[in-house]
């Protein structure tokens, strides 16, 4: 099976923490400083056009990871930020009585966005957090004719359970609602096609299992939208030309960058793009087979405190075990142990990467049953 512990920055331990923030790759601070800074070092001209090209090469990457098209992707700050400006952005989700549909277990900061984004009197409904999400009729039943939108997380960090998308669409299609995905947790570990899947807007990050740090986030618009969103959080870097300069003529820019706003960080897109070109080549396909068999060696080997889905369909990249009273005793032994987890509502989450091998497994089964 995969293993590329060489590529990256591991410190001494199991490190297993990777629905949190991804381990950097070794040569990400070089890759940066070529990047970053070369321009500055080699010329006595402004570096705008050298920069550019860092967040054209960010934008590649998204769109062969997720079979896009570069001019649907946008940098963003955060997804915060990025679904506040997609929601003010569109016609449809500033009328009264808007409806959108979300689950109870989604990420909070997503339902803050929502809740401040959306004008008054309209309506945030929630799929109860005591059904089962992966269940493709439990979307069906709640996706009713009245809803604008349904917001999707692609998998759940604190059940380590994945959404039927396929389904999910589908049925929005259907009803003729617009369909978001949340790929935070799954972007890089769980394979998705946008050009198969088609749905109307996606929102992701760099930080977790793209290994690309913090403030590198991204949009991406279905072109069938792009020509209907109008984003009121803009800036120079949302005109058709940025450096034209004229205070009187605004256009937007024909692709979804119109959402990108004033003067945009580069830094952090310059660690994530090469992150994401590395990741890229190697294909989420073979990061998912890997991930899949260190969780399915722990699912056979701890029974019971397995509570993450035993069906591979239906799970994420990342298991949730639960050991009832012991469960601070476990995570103390695995913390003394240096085996980096955490703690959630749902149990101890545990993410293995392509730099996690059968030792870091063995490993933790090892400190587990210890106790």
């Amino acid at each position: 099976m995969l293993s590329f512990k060489d590529d990256f920055c591991l410190a001494p331990g199991s490190y297993l923490l990777n629905h949190s923030v991804g381990r950097p790759l070794k040569d990400a601070q070089q890759a940066f400083a070529q990047q970053f800074f070369a321009p500055w070092q080699g010329s006595s001209r402004e570096p705008w056009q050298d920069w550019l090209q860092i967040i054209e090469r960010f934008n590649q990457g998204l769109a062969k990871l997720f079979n896009g098209r570069v001019e649907e992707f946008c940098p963003q700050v955060n997804l915060s930020s990025a679904l506040t400006k997609l929601v003010m952005s569109l016609e449809r989700l500033n009328q009264q009585h808007t409806v959108v549909l979300m689950s109870e277990i989604d990420f909070p900061s997503m339902g803050f966005s929502l809740k401040k984004a959306l004008p008054e009197g309209c309506e945030l409904r929630f799929i109860p957090k005591s059904l089962d999400i992966t269940d493709a009729q439990v979307w069906q039943a709640h996706i009713t004719a009245d809803i604008d939108l349904v917001f999707v997380s692609h998998v759940y960090s604190n059940t380590g359970q994945q959404a039927p998308l396929d389904e999910i669409i589908s049925t929005a299609k259907s009803k003729k609602v617009l369909t978001l995905i949340d790929v935070a947790q799954s972007a890089g570990i769980v394979p998705l096609d946008l050009q198969a899947l088609q749905p109307d807007f996606l929102i992701g990050s760099s930080v977790k299992w793209l290994c690309g740090g913090p403030g590198s986030a991204y949009l991406w618009v279905n072109s069938m939208h792009i020509d209907h969103c109008q984003p009121k959080d803009v800036g120079w870097f949302s005109h058709e030309n940025p450096f034209e300069f004229d205070i009187h003529d605004f256009r937007y820019h024909p692709t979804a960058l119109k959402f990108w706003g004033g003067t945009p960080s580069i830094a952090p897109y310059a660690i994530a793009a090469h992150s994401i070109a590395y990741f890229a080549n190697i294909g989420s396909s073979k990061l998912r087979e890997h991930n899949q068999w260190l969780i399915d060696i722990v699912a056979e080997q701890l029974g019971e405190a397995f509570v993450s889905p035993l069906q591979e369909s239906r799970r994420s990249g990342t298991m949730i075990l639960d050991f009832g009273a012991k469960q601070q005793k476990v995570l103390a032994a695995l913390q003394l142990a240096n085996v980096s987890v955490d703690l959630r509502s749902e149990g101890i989450r545990v993410s293995p990467h392509i730099y996690n091998d059968i030792t870091d497994i063995e490993n933790l089964i090892s400190v587990i049953k210890g106790e």
